[in-house]
C-alpha cells in the first residue's frame, strides 16, 4: 500500500519556538518521512508521508506545537504517492 502523503502550511507563531524541531521529533517518533522548513512569511511548511494513521496523530501534535508556539492555521493538502518519491527518511529540517 502506497504512503499517504500530506503537505502543510501552520502559521502563527511557529518561528523562534523550536517548532521545527518539534516537529522533527514527533515525525520521526511516528516513522515518517520527509521534511520541515521556516518560510520567509513566518510560516512553517511540511511535507509528511507515511501511514494515514500515523499522520492524524502527527497533525494532532502541528495543533499543539511546543510550549513557546501558538498555531492560529493549518492548512492541509493531501498530494500523490510520488510526491513521497526522494522524501528524506528520516524526517528531516531544511534550512
Amino acid at each position: 500500500m502506497a504512503p499517504a502523503v500530506r503537505r502543510y502550511r501552520v502559521d502563527g507563531r511557529v518561528q523562534g519556538v523550536g517548532f521545527r524541531w518539534y516537529v522533527r521529533e514527533h515525525a520521526r517518533a511516528l516513522a515518517l518521512t520527509g521534511w520541515v522548513r521556516n518560510e520567509a512569511d513566518g510560516a512553517v511548511v511540511l511535507v509528511a508521508a507515511g501511514e494515514a494513521a500515523m499522520l492524524e496523530t502527527f497533525e494532532r501534535h502541528l495543533r499543539v506545537g511546543p510550549r513557546d508556539s501558538t498555531v492560529t492555521g493549518i492548512v492541509m493538502r493531501e498530494l500523490t504517492s510520488f510526491d513521497a518519491r526522494g522524501l528524506p527518511a528520516p524526517f528531516a529540517i531544511e534550512r
